[in-house]
């Protein structure tokens, strides 16, 4: 699978810009600020339906504009797919594959599998569960509708029974109501539950072999899943934490309480490790994502690379092109302030490349 043409109007700072891309490696440069991460969110865009950066649609259009539209043309298993993303200020988002508009967002996930590595991603380390939760649940709805499906209703009734908690704060209970929205919450996240922890089981030995490879095993690193329904049924967790639910007026149990816990040796990462380390921790993650999304959908993902070069060592950054000399990964994209850097860089792997030059908001071939 690769991206064969983009097409953006009124996207974040650019007017117009239309790309003609390789379906191998593709390099955005240019200085700071000049747009190059924008032109890999675009892309992310057209798999995810939405920004890997910016939560409301509306922020991405360009200023003094009403709306923005992203087209894209990839060839998946030798056909083309025509996808549209088009948003206007006071209007529903547009999601089209081949002109037929999406009912659901939720049915094009997984359609276009891509993996972005970008400078953001510390907030797996730094931040709340909700940031490692996300990440998981990232990987497998690409490849799994079932689960999507039943973590959009989990969430659902998790925010019904919250708006509920807060409503009767003082006042006579309805525990027959509650108890609908308990069977419903057990039923979605006993699925959900099982399929993290099956999924939990594959990609730790992907991300094992990735940190090992880049590092040479420097050190033993770990990832471990947390989860309230480990040690209990989720319906007896549910009766034990009602008067605290009520008094704390939120639900205080259930898979939207799961993390993932980093560590490095026997310590959490965050508060041991090196920046170089955590780097590479956050890279193994992500080509485990690769490896994993690989396996199960048969194709090669889109690789997203933003402003890679300058989070890792030059050895790490020689280890990782090695792969890319394998022919590990399919399409790369590549954001960087060095266009030599990176010629030099594909030409000591002999791997030709696609440059493009970026000046606020306008894409030329280097």
């Amino acid at each position: 699978m690769y991206l064969a043409s983009l097409t953006l109007i009124n996207f974040k700072n650019y007017s117009e810009a239309s790309l003609q891309l390789s379906p191998g490696v593709n390099c955005f440069t240019g200085n700071n600020g000049s747009g190059k991460t924008n032109l890999i969110d675009a892309i992310y865009y057209l798999s995810f339906t939405k920004s890997y950066f910016t939560p409301s649609d509306t922020q991405n259009i360009k200023h003094n504009e009403q709306m923005f539209v992203i087209q894209g043309t990839f060839v998946l298993n030798e056909n083309k797919e025509e996808i549209f993303c088009g948003v206007k200020s006071g209007s529903k988002k547009q999601i089209k594959r081949n002109n037929q508009e999406y009912e659901r967002f939720s049915d094009h996930i997984g359609l276009l599998p891509v993996v972005m590595v970008a400078p953001v991603d510390q907030i797996l380390i730094t931040e709340g569960s909700d940031e490692r939760r996300r990440f998981i649940d990232s990987i497998i709805s690409q490849v799994n509708k079932t689960y999507l499906d039943n973590l959009i209703n989990y969430n659902k009734v998790l925010a019904q029974r919250n708006a509920y908690l807060k409503q009767v704060a003082g006042r006579l209970v309805d525990f027959a109501m509650l108890e609908v929205w308990d069977e419903q919450l057990i039923e979605f996240g006993n699925a959900i539950h099982s399929v993290r922890k099956d999924f939990m089981k594959e990609f730790i030995p992907l991300f094992n072999k990735s940190y090992i490879f880049l590092s040479q095993q420097a050190e033993e690193v770990s990832i471990e899943y947390q989860s309230q329904l480990n040690a209990d049924n989720f319906s007896n967790l549910m009766k034990q934490s009602l008067e605290k639910d009520l008094s704390f007026q939120f639900t205080t149990t259930g898979i939207h309480k799961d993390d993932l816990i980093f560590k490095l040796g026997d310590y959490p990462l965050k508060r041991i490790a090196s920046q170089g380390q955590q780097k590479t921790y956050l890279t193994s993650l992500k080509l485990a994502q690769f490896d994993y999304l690989h396996q199960h959908k048969s194709i090669k993902p889109i690789l997203l690379l933003d402003d890679i070069f300058d989070k890792l060592d030059d050895y790490r950054v020689k280890r990782l092109m090695q792969l890319v000399s394998k022919h590990t990964f399919g399409q790369i994209f590549i954001t960087d302030t060095h266009p030599q850097r990176l010629r030099q860089i594909f030409e000591e792997i002999n791997e030709p490349l696609q440059l493009f030059a970026v000046d606020k908001g306008e894409v030329t071939v280097a």
